[in-house]
């Protein structure tokens, strides 16, 4: 049987987030990313969504180690909730090794985690049919890497996240030679990120932004804030240089970017000089045009700073008029609303806001068209698959290899779980594997067929009526009437004589049968139904139905 490399997208491919991507050959398995997804509205009461690992657990003798791009949340995220399952070793970056380092450390679970910090260039042997390494790449954070992967059938490039910036905030500039030089050799499949597939032309400089922020900071009357992704530390340098140039003091707001502050500062990612960074109740003292806070909540996060903030919820912040606030990221798709309503919110209170709509004051972290073009052109892969995405964005990814006529022997789109095989015969697809969601709700993780999650979503559409039936424990009479009782089903005023009239038919419905054989759990279904049909003809309705059955 001829050997095959498989390709195997647990998470990133057909949607924005949670990107996770495994290759096998034979015996070993590496991963690249092991990323989280934030939930969406309707998702009540989760708090993370991560990859579905069960292909993987099932393999738990091949895995060699999870190879990480870069230190952000989706591709980073659910390394404490899975490398309990996997006990595998993570390669990283040195920036993102130190914020995977500190994450790990807050749950129990994770904390006896091998992390390897990596350099670009440096070969790394894995199992018998891996031979990777690391190249920079440009992104929004610094320490941004693509991987190269030697198979025995041939090279394999992935990508991460990048853009192609000629003049970044960190000085490391995407290595296009390295690049070259692997499509001069050969490469067997280009993985490229997607993300912004669907855009013409190129993307912005971050130079641009610095210039913007500069301004913004320079012209602001009285206090400034600015808001962004926690991990942007790009973001975080230029608001502190504009910051020093401008005679202000500089205090992070939010526990998630004070921790990347922290991790980066000490690896050297960001310079701060002495005495700019100071906590946040000093700046109280300080006369309001030396100041700037930067905060998290540039997506409308319901419990991040800036939109408790905005809400008049935060406990050591508030809005006075002369305030500037600068919300430096462009919302994903899906938080365009809540990002709407936080600014809103803060022009209410007397703030001039400042965002990517009226000033250059964010650019994302994405190759625009003519970068992915270059890429294509350079690396010359025989085969294709765009990553990291929603369908839309890798459709379009793929039309551009097509109309580039490049990757000769394959382009395919993918989405999580398909399993793409390479081997010398050629290519081969239809294989799926198990990658759906996994919730993250407290400590619990639950999948998508989980009850608890329909009847919360039950719950948030009709509310609940609890029925409680009281029955004499030795000979199993009725004692009394049903009670009903509900929380957000009808207002009072609307019920009427509903909940009467409900356990009169509960009643019923009880005395016309004899009960007093019946099991508990038969009676509550009986109960169940019973007040489910009664509400349904009445009320038009469909809350949840509790049935309580009280043996005294």
């Amino acid at each position: 049987m001829t050997s095959q490399l498989r390709v195997i997208p647990l998470g990133g491919l057909g949607e924005i987030g949670k990107n996770m991507m495994a290759f096998e050959y034979e015996d070993d398995i590496v991963i690249v990313d092991c990323g989280v997804q934030f939930p969406e509205e309707g998702m009540f009461g989760v708090d993370l969504i991560i990859p579905d690992v069960s292909y993987l657990m099932e393999r738990l003798d091949k895995i060699r180690a999870i190879l990480i791009t870069h230190g952000h949340e989706d591709h980073i995220g659910a390394l404490p909730f899975i490398l309990p399952q996997l006990k595998c070793p993570v390669y990283a970056p040195r920036l993102a090794h130190g914020l995977i380092t500190a994450k790990l450390k807050e749950r129990r679970a994770a904390r006896d985690s091998v992390v390897e910090p990596i350099d670009p260039g440096v070969i790394h042997q894995f199992g018998k049919a891996f031979e990777v390494s690391w190249f920079r790449v440009c992104h929004s954070i610094p320490d941004a890497m693509g991987i190269a992967i030697g198979t025995p059938l041939g090279t394999v490039i992935h990508t991460g996240d990048f853009k192609i910036d000629h003049t970044p905030v960190d000085g490391r500039i995407f290595d296009l030679p390295s690049l070259a030089h692997y499509g001069d050799d050969g490469v067997l499949l280009l993985c490229s990120d997607s993300t912004y597939a669907e855009v013409p032309g190129y993307t912005t400089s971050e130079q641009v932004v610095g210039v913007a922020l500069d301004r913004a900071i320079g012209e602001a009357k009285g206090r400034v804030m600015v808001a962004t992704f926690a991990s942007l530390v790009s973001r975080v340098q230029q608001v502190v240089d504009a910051a020093v140039k401008h005679g202000r003091k500089v205090s992070i707001v939010g526990r998630s970017m004070v921790d990347t502050v922290h991790v980066a500062t000490e690896l050297g990612y960001l310079t701060i000089p002495p005495g700019i960074l100071v906590p946040l109740g000093e700046t109280r003292k300080l006369p309001p045009e030396q100041v700037v806070l930067m905060t998290t909540g540039s997506q409308g996060e319901p419990t991040s700073a800036l939109v408790r903030i905005a809400k008049q919820e935060h406990r050591d912040v508030n809005i006075v008029a002369g305030d500037t606030v600068i919300i430096s990221a462009t919302p994903i798709p899906g938080n365009e609303l809540p990002v709407s309503h936080t600014i809103d919110n803060l022009l209410r209170q007397g703030a001039k806001v400042i965002y990517d709509r009226i000033a250059t004051v964010h650019v994302h972290g994405h190759a625009s068209q003519e970068e992915l073009k270059l890429v294509l052109r350079l690396v010359r892969p025989r085969y294709f698959v765009p990553v990291h995405g929603e369908f839309r964005h890798l459709t379009a990814h793929a039309q551009l290899a097509w109309d580039l006529d490049v990757a000769k022997d394959g382009i395919f789109v993918l989405e999580d779980g398909d399993v793409l095989e390479l081997s010398e015969s050629g290519p081969k697809t239809g294989e799926r594997v198990s990658a759906g969601p996994i919730f993250v709700d407290g400590l619990t993780t639950r999948d998508t067929a989980s009850p608890v999650l329909n009847q919360r979503r039950s719950l948030s559409k009709d509310g609940v009526v609890v029925v409680v039936v009281t029955m004499d424990k030795k000979n199993g009479n009725l004692l009394g009437e049903p009670v009903a009782v509900a929380s957000g089903f009808l207002d009072d005023s609307e019920a009427g004589t509903l909940f009467e009239e409900l356990t009169a038919a509960v009643a019923k419905e009880l005395t016309s049968h004899d009960i007093r054989q019946e099991e508990i759990d038969d009676l509550k279904a009986k109960v169940r139904e019973t007040a489910r049909s009664f509400i349904a003809g009445s009320a038009r309705r469909s809350p949840m139905i509790i049935p309580v059955v009280l043996e005294v």
